[in-house]
């Protein structure tokens, strides 16, 4: 069930709390070493704050649609006396002293942290494959990758390990597991929601954001955790429009925008096809598609590569150098690799990045949502290194981070949905790029495609 499935019945009394989380457990013992979604599960705990939800329920306090749904935060969300590891051998028995702003609003709301969701190791990578703790598998084919960094956090929703989860995003960490685990996923607005106790990776770059099965409970959870925090310097005390999201919905009078160049070039021809069909739904609801051209997104995406290289490394420096064996190999590839950027070119890749976001400024002002393919393949098997996507031989770090990368540098908000499968029967994602600040519109018309399909409503073999 759906979180608006389940909201009205446990606020009834129909559904426990205790029965939920207690379900959810099993199905976590259950799954967990097929798919190794999870760093800790935080059973006791859960069972606890359920059994005083319910109390407080049948008190006649029930707080919100959250109240009593069982959740999973990515290990670098701060959880107050729970460990959170960041996916890294130095952090394996941290316990911080307090919890990040967003697990404090959804307890505050009533939600139930069921574990921490496992990640590729500082957040620093698109394979979820952690030398530490091992790797984290993709429910709809447990041979293959669930994407990253929030592997685990998108793995745990598709598999049905929890019903919604918190992840990061600084170059496609929600986007990509979206994509390849079947699940909605929003990276909101830069400045939306706070990042206050939560780990960085790229402090210019990092963004906060749900995983839910359908955009509506996305855009509960959405709703929940964003807003003012005076703890957080880039948040921007802007009103949170709640979207209005109705049954049958039309997008009478809405632009999507169609990106006639970058978008649809190197693309596995499944992911094109699938894409394509989805434009028709939106041509069927109302919407016109309008053709439009964006920037130079191979140089941006090198523009965005180059500033989280060094913004990585300066936030590692110290533990560099006094643990250095204690990084897996390619982070600390990566990093080492940050050490030799130039200030100049650094601060000169953050003027340019500006060029970038006037540029879709300009754009959105003329269509209400872009819409691109998700990821430019379905996801690759764990351990591959190489993929052959659109005649040429492609590193697959650098196929799946082409799209998503360069997008971060904008700080617009990003909605992946599903929008059908590849013949191998892997799901393929859509990306919708909205106005920033305006999540209410990019949700309103990503559920309006949502309820004209059926793709939501899949369910990976593993869950079956």
């Amino acid at each position: 069930m759906t979180i608006a499935e389940l909201a009205p019945q446990i606020q009834s009394g129909k559904i426990s709390p205790v029965e939920l989380v207690r379900q959810t457990l099993d199905r976590i013992a259950a799954l967990q070493p097929k798919l190794n979604a999870y760093v800790t599960v935080t059973a006791e705990w859960a069972l606890k704050q359920a059994q005083l939800e319910e109390q407080e329920i049948r008190a006649g306090r029930y707080r919100s649609r959250l109240h009593g749904i069982p959740f999973a935060a990515k290990d670098l969300f701060y959880t107050k006396g729970i460990r959170t590891t960041v996916g890294s051998k130095i952090f394996a028995d941290f316990e911080p002293s307090y919890d990040a702003a967003a697990v404090d609003r959804l307890y505050q709301a009533g939600a139930i942290l069921v574990g921490k969701a496992g990640l590729h190791e500082w957040a620093y990578g698109i394979t979820s494959n952690n030398p530490h703790f091992g790797t984290i598998r993709n429910p709809w084919d447990p041979e293959r990758i669930p994407g990253g960094s929030s592997g685990g956090s998108a793995a745990a929703v598709s598999a049905e390990m929890c019903h919604f989860s918190l992840g990061s995003d600084t170059g496609g960490s929600i986007r990509i597991p979206a994509a390849f685990c079947g699940v909605v996923g929003l990276k909101a607005t830069f400045g939306r929601i706070s990042r206050h106790g939560v780990f960085p990776l790229g402090f210019s770059l990092d963004h906060i954001g749900p995983f839910a099965t359908t955009v509506e409970d996305a855009a509960f959870v959405y709703q929940t955790i964003s807003g003012a925090d005076s703890r957080d310097d880039s948040i921007v005390d802007r009103p949170v429009d709640a979207a209005v999201l109705t049954q049958h919905p039309r997008l009478t009078s809405k632009k999507v925008g169609v990106p006639r160049n970058f978008y649809f070039e190197k693309l596995h021809p499944d992911v094109e096809a699938a894409t394509r069909k989805a434009l028709t739904v939106f041509e069927s609801l109302g919407a016109s598609l309008v053709d439009i051209e964006v920037p130079d997104m191979e140089e941006y995406s090198a523009i965005a590569r180059l500033i989280l290289l060094a913004e990585a490394s300066s936030v590692h420096a110290r533990r560099l150098e006094e643990r250095r064996q204690d990084f897996g190999d390619d982070v600390r590839s990566l990093l080492d690799q940050g050490r030799f950027i130039l200030a100049t070119d650094y601060l000169n890749a953050q003027r340019q990045r500006r060029h970038l976001a006037e540029k879709f400024r300009d754009l959105l002002s003329r269509v209400d949502v872009v819409a691109t393919p998700a990821v430019s393949v379905p996801a690759p098997k764990i351990g591959q290194k190489t993929l052959q996507v659109g005649g040429e031989e492609q590193e697959v770090r650098i196929a799946v981070t082409r799209i998503p990368r360069a997008l971060n540098l904008t700080g617009l908000p990003l909605l992946t949905l599903p929008c059908g499968f590849s013949s191998e029967g892997l799901p393929i994602g859509l990306q919708l790029i909205g106005s920033a600040f305006d999540e209410k519109q990019l949700l309103e018309i990503g559920h309006a495609y949502e309820q004209s399909t059926e793709w939501h409503k899949r369910r990976p073999p593993v869950a079956a």
